[in-house]
């Protein structure tokens, strides 16, 4: 069974209550079945059990185990993007800000921006990010010169005008022209039904068919897209999208991480390690990648 919800998750019906996507968003733990499964082999000193246990080990380290290697070197064409919800909520705006600079990133993608806050974070990273954009809730900053600044229109019908959470501006790299889309995409809930992910996915298709007609070659997908990338809710993005080679990096909640909804995604590029980084005000985690501007092999 272990190895069946690992293996074939995408065979699991979305209904009723999408269970399909929710068991995707915490695939990675169906490693502590493993180890689970292992202590009770060792224990009823069971050889047929330990050998059924190589199965699930399998599995899993075909899906996953590619995430527990090292980060490999530096390239010479690689940018640095931090990604960070950093919470409507957020006490201390200047300090986040601090802290997400501090990281080195040639990129910060943020969400949940509100007045007063967005006027902290653009006093805050005006000396060491210069050129930035920002449309409706979510804002791009930028060590390279922006151009082409837009909003992205992911709304969902059924949610009220005003609401807008996409972003998309070309960044002037050293290694060329970047793409560069900062997204947030509706919250998922569970409840007695199940989850409710309907809007979110609607969403994930209107940014997919965006980024599906984006002309310039190399891209960049900065976001709390709330999933995982394994969730099937999430796949007209990362069907078209590579996503990250290392690193688990999981980001929400900040008290207990248990999942990334927090995404960098490139094309034309290769998300290499992923990492989270401390905690600032907000009940993500920040994430932060290095993209290498050489396409994938």
């Amino acid at each position: 069974m272990v190895a069946g919800v690992l293996g074939l998750h995408r065979w699991i019906p979305n209904s009723p209550g999408q269970v399909g996507s929710l068991v995707e968003n915490f695939l990675p733990w169906a490693g502590l079945a493993v180890v689970l499964l292992l202590v009770l082999a060792l224990v009823r000193r069971s050889a047929v059990a330990l050998v059924a246990v190589l199965l699930p080990v399998a599995v899993w380290t075909h899906s996953f185990g590619a995430l527990l290697l090292p980060e490999a070197d530096p390239g010479a064409r690689d940018l640095v993007v931090v990604q960070h919800n950093v919470s409507d909520e957020n006490r201390d705006p200047a300090g986040t800000a601090r802290a997400l600079a501090a990281a080195g990133p040639d990129l910060i993608a943020l969400e949940e921006l509100v007045p007063p806050a967005l006027s902290v974070y653009e006093r805050t990273l005006a000396a060491e990010y210069p050129h930035h954009a920002v449309r409706g809730t979510v804002g791009l900053w930028s060590k390279y010169p922006l151009s082409g600044a837009r909003s992205v229109d992911i709304k969902p019908d059924g949610i009220a005008e005003g609401w807008s959470r996409g972003l998309r501006a070309v960044a002037r790299t050293p290694h060329g022209e970047v793409a560069a889309y900062v997204a947030h995409l509706p919250s998922m809930r569970i409840g007695t039904g199940g989850l409710a992910s309907a809007w979110r996915d609607e969403s994930a298709r209107l940014l997919g068919r965006a980024i599906a007609a984006e002309e310039t070659g190399a891209l960049i997908l900065l976001g709390d897209l709330n999933g995982a990338v394994d969730d099937r809710g999430l796949r007209p993005l990362a069907s078209q999208l590579n996503v990250a080679e290392r690193g688990f990096a999981f980001s929400f909640p900040a008290s207990f991480p248990v999942a990334r909804i927090d995404q960098v995604m490139a094309r034309s590029a290769t998300v290499g390690h992923l990492r989270a980084l401390p905690a600032t005000g907000s009940d993500h985690l920040p994430v932060a990648a290095r993209v290498s501007l050489e396409p994938p092999r």
